[in-house]
């Protein structure tokens, strides 16, 4: 029911996204400040999505803010309202799509990806854009389509250099890039587009604004990891997995970087290692509730456990991860 009444919302603000700017009017003070008020509820939302362990529990809090969202919408008199609320409203598009994203629901998540890059499009927000674009790419990568996620990542590149250099969001879609350019095989590419997205440690003051856009420059070492892992360098993998792991992350990113450890031992028939960190990594998604994020990254663990399935200990690793997948 959530999601149903969700995605009826969703829909209903992408159509009054779309519809043609009205008139120019004056604004009355009081309203204006209600219409920025958003920015602080949208704010609030991204960091409850940050903080809950469950992250389909924000659904009927992002389902409230949407309503809000287009009652103001349907009450708009002025072009620059209409495009400081498609501003809000891409912001709110793409936690929708985190949630669905996390919840293994990819159709619902690249549905909201695209109003949001319409939204962000139409209020000329080229940072919301771009990232907006950025998590469609995830989409694809998470279905192995490598190609078409470096086309999207090289869109989302050009609207990035069109926003505030004084934010990480060229760094970001940089460091997605990457992936991308790891997934295709291509080392070259891959260690340019690492390297740009390093130079996010030389800007200075606050470089992201939190929620739509948090890459600082802490996820540097997991980018890294996760990339020479699907290029076969295991040897740069296991030191750049290792640095992140020792740093403070975020549950679902400590699972991420336990499955990609797990992957590792695999790799090097390691079976102490597979069973450790596949076993903590399953543990964190079944905390979490994370189907999505970290479950999808497990299933790819389990796809390569075929050849130590006669021990009893992967074997029940496999169960477990099974488990967890057909629990949505």
């Amino acid at each position: 029911m959530n999601r149903r009444e969700l995605l009826r919302l969703l829909s209903i603000t992408g159509t009054l996204v779309a519809l043609p700017e009205p008139a120019a009017a004056s604004i009355p003070p009081t309203v204006a400040g209600d219409v920025e008020h958003f920015a602080l509820l949208n704010s609030h939302l991204w960091q409850v999505f940050s903080l809950s362990k469950s992250k389909r529990l924000v659904y009927p809090l992002v389902r409230g803010q949407l309503g809000m969202l287009i009652d103001s919408m349907e009450g708009t008199h002025s072009p620059s309202m209409h495009q400081r609320l498609c501003v809000f409203a891409c912001d709110l598009f793409q936690l929708a799509g985190e949630i669905f994203f996390d919840s293994n629901r990819y159709t619902d998540a690249a549905y909201c990806y695209s109003l949001a890059a319409s939204a962000g499009r139409e209020a000329h927000a080229y940072d919301e854009w771009a990232c907006a674009l950025t998590r469609q790419a995830f989409i694809n990568m998470y279905d192995q389509q490598f190609t078409q996620a470096a086309s999207i990542l090289t869109v989302a590149s050009r609207v990035a250099h069109q926003g505030d250099n004084h934010l990480s969001t060229r760094h970001w879609v940089a460091a997605v890039q990457a992936q991308a350019h790891a997934g295709l095989g291509d080392l070259d590419a891959c260690n340019r587009a690492l390297d740009k997205a390093d130079q996010v440690l030389t800007l200075s003051g606050p470089v992201s604004p939190g929620g739509w856009l948090r890459f600082d420059g802490s996820r540097l070492a997991e980018e890294r990891g996760g990339c020479y892992l699907a290029l076969g360098r295991a040897d740069l993998a296991e030191t750049a997995l290792t640095e992140a792991l020792n740093q403070t992350v975020s549950l679902r990113r400590q699972g991420s970087i336990l499955t990609d450890l797990a992957i590792l031992g695999v790799r090097r028939n390691d079976l102490d290692q597979v069973l450790q960190y596949g076993g903590d990594a399953v543990d964190l998604a079944e905390q979490t509730q994370s189907s999505g994020y970290v479950g999808r990254k497990l299933q790819s663990l389990q796809a390569q456990l075929n050849l130590f399935l006669s021990n009893p200990d992967v074997g029940h690793l496999s169960t477990r991860i099974t488990q967890l997948s057909t629990s949505v």
